[in-house]
C-alpha cells in the first residue's frame, strides 16, 4: 500500500529536488560572481576541447554561462542521486522535520564530496570551488524548506480530499488497531479510513468508536461506502477469506491482507520472493547485508587504527598508572559473548586487585566495589578501561559501536530473566553503543539497556553508527559510571 504511493512520492520529490539543487547553484553563482566577487567572472577560463565544451560552440560572451551550466547540472544529477542513495524518500522519512534536514544536509555533504572528487580529475576548466561551498548550503535550505512546504501543502489536499483512497478494515483486534495507527502516521499518502467491520463486543477500546458494523455487513456496507481498498486484518478462516477475496474481485475491489502471525512478531519481518515462493523473514536485520557488513568493517578499521596511533601516548601513560599502583599485569583478558553467541576474548586494563578467574567471571561488580583498585575507580568512571578494547576491533571480534558483550555465566541468567536478551548478538559487540550513550552502563537497568540494544540493531546506518560515535564523549562526561 505505502509502496505504491510512495513510488509517486518519490518521483515528485526528486522532480523537486532537481529543480531546487538548480536553484540553489543559481544563487551561488549569482552571490559569488554577481554580489561578492563580481571582478571574478573575468578570470574564467572556458574548455575549449571536448564534448562538454562551450569554448567552440558559443559566443565568447555566453561562454561563462554555458560552461557554470554544465556544472550545476552536474551538481543537481550527483546530489538527487545521493538523496536516493542515502534514502531520503523512504516513507519512513519526514515523519520529523529535524531528521530528515539532518538526512538532506548528510545527503548534500556526501553529493560534494563525490563532485569535487570528480573535478579533481577534470582539467578543461577551473571552477570556483566558493561556487560549489555557497550551492551546498543553499540546497541544504531550499531543499529542507522545499520538503517541508511540499509536505504541507500535500496534507492540506490531503485534509480537503484531494486524491484519497477509502479503506475499509476487517477486524477489531491488534492488527487492524496496528494498521490503523500506521495509516494515520503516514496520512501525506492519503489513505482515509472509512470504519471497521468485525464484532464489537471483542473491538479493543481504542477501536470502538471506530467499527460500523459486524463481517455480515462487508456488502451492505462495502456497497454503500464504495471502497477503494479492503483490508483483511483478522485471524484467517478459509472459508471466510475466501468469500471475502471473491466479494472484492467480483466488484473490482483492491483486497489486501495482514498475515494472521503479524501479531507474534516483535521485530521488523521482510517478505521475500523464492522462485514464486513468499518467505518471510522474521527479523530483518540491516547487518546482515554483506554490503553493510562491508561499510561497518571498513569503518570499524579505519577509525580503529587512527584511534590508536593518535592515543597511544594516552595508552602509555594509563599503563605506567596501572602499574605503580597495584601489583600484576597491565591489561586484563575475560571471556565475552558477542556476534552469533560466540565467545571471545576481551581486552581491559586492570581496574581491580588480581584475583581467581572464578570470583572475576562470577562476580557482578557494582558502586564501591572493594576489588576496585585508586586508579581504577576512575578509569571505571569514564571507560577509559575499556580502550584496549580497539585492538579487539582490529582483530575483528568487536565493532566500535554495538551492544556491550556480556559474560557467559550472566548472558546465561539474562536470556531466561529478560525478554528478547540473545537478540542483542545479532551485531558484533560494541565498544559504545546506543544504551551507553543514554545512560544505561554499568549497574543501571538491563530491560532499558536492552531495548536501546535491539533498537540500534534493527535501525543500523552508517550515519547512526557516526553520530553514537560522536556523542560518546559527551555521555561520558555527563552520564559517568561507577
Amino acid at each position: 500500500m505505502l509502496r505504491e504511493r510512495n513510488q509517486t512520492f518519490k518521483l515528485m520529490f526528486i522532480g523537486l529536488d532537481l529543480v531546487l539543487s538548480g536553484c540553489a547553484f543559481v544563487m551561488a553563482t549569482v552571490l559569488h560572481f554577481f554580489v561578492l566577487s563580481p571582478e571574478q567572472r573575468a578570470f574564467v577560463m572556458a574548455d575549449t576541447g571536448g564534448m562538454f565544451a562551450p569554448g567552440l560552440l558559443v559566443p565568447e560572451e555566453h561562454r561563462f554561462i554555458v560552461t557554470y551550466f554544465y556544472l550545476g547540472i552536474l551538481i543537481a544529477v550527483c546530489q538527487v542521486a545521493t538523496f536516493i542513495a542515502t534514502d531520503l524518500y523512504h516513507p519512513r522519512r519526514g515523519l520529523s522535520t529535524a531528521r530528515e534536514t539532518f538526512a538532506i544536509l548528510r545527503g548534500v555533504f556526501l553529493s560534494l564530496v563525490v563532485v569535487l572528487a570528480l573535478l579533481f580529475f577534470y582539467r578543461g576548466t577551473s571552477f570556483s570551488r566558493a561556487v560549489i561551498l555557497y550551492n551546498a548550503a543553499f540546497s541544504v535550505l531550499l531543499v529542507s524548506a522545499g520538503h517541508y512546504i511540499f509536505r504541507m501543502l500535500m496534507g492540506r489536499l490531503r485534509a480537503r480530499g484531494f486524491n484519497t483512497r477509502h479503506v475499509l478494515i476487517l477486524g477489531t483486534g491488534p492488527n487492524a488497531a496496528r494498521l490503523l495507527t500506521i495509516l494515520k502516521r503516514h496520512a501525506i499518502y492519503g489513505y482515509r479510513v472509512l470504519g471497521l467491520l468485525g464484532p464489537a463486543s471483542a473491538a479493543l477500546p481504542e477501536l470502538k468508536d471506530r467499527v460500523i458494523g459486524s463481517l455480515r455487513d462487508l456488502k451492505r456496507v462495502a456497497r454503500e461506502l464504495q471502497p477503494d481498498l479492503i483490508v483483511y486484518a483478522m485471524p484467517h478462516k478459509k472459508a471466510t477469506l475466501q468469500d471475502v477475496i471473491e466479494f472484492c474481485d467480483n466488484e473490482g475491489i483492491d483486497c489486501r491482507i495482514v498475515p494472521d502471525m503479524v501479531e507474534l512478531l516483535t521485530a521488523r519481518a521482510r517478505l521475500e520472493d523464492m522462485d514464486g515462493m513468499p518467505l518471510l523473514t522474521i527479523r530483518d536485520i540491516p547487518l546482515k547485508n554483506g554490503y553493510n557488513r562491508f561499510v561497518k568493517r571498513g569503518f570499524d578499521l579505519v577509525m580503529a587504527g587512527l584511534f590508536l596511533i593518535l592515543m597511544s601516548p594516552v595508552y602509555f601513560l594509563i599503563a605506567l598508572l596501572v602499574k605503580l599502583d597495584s601489583r600484576g599485569p597491565v591489561l586484563f583478558a575475560q571471556d565475552r559473548v558477542g556476534l552469533d553467541r560466540r565467545t571471545f576474548r576481551v581486552y581491559k586494563f586492570r581496574t581491580m586487585v588480581v584475583q581467581d578467574k572464578q570470583s572475576s567471571d562470577l562476580t557482578w561488580g557494582s558502586a564501591g566495589d572493594a576489588r576496585v583498585t585508586r586508579i581504577g575507580k576512575y578509569l571505571r568512571k569514564y571507560s577509559l578501561d575499556e580502550l584496549p578494547q580497539f585492538l579487539n576491533v582490529i582483530k575483528g571480534d568487536m565493532s566500535i559501536v554495538g551492544p556491550r558483550p556480556e559474560r557467559p555465566h550472566f548472558v546465561k541468567q539474562f536470556k531466561s530473566r529478560y525478554a528478547h536478551y540473545m537478540r542483542r548478538h545479532s551485531a558484533k559487540a560494541g565498544i559504545t553503543g546506543w544504551a551507553q550513550i543514554q545512560g544505561w552502563r554499568g549497574d543501571t537497568s538491563i530491560e532499558k539497556r536492552v531495548e536501546a540494544d535491539i533498537y540500534y540493531i534493527e535501525n543500523w546506518s552508517l550515519w547512526f553508527d557516526i553520530m553514537i560515535a560522536l556523542r560518546t564523549p559527551r555521555a561520558l562526561l555527563t552520564k559517568p559510571g561507577e
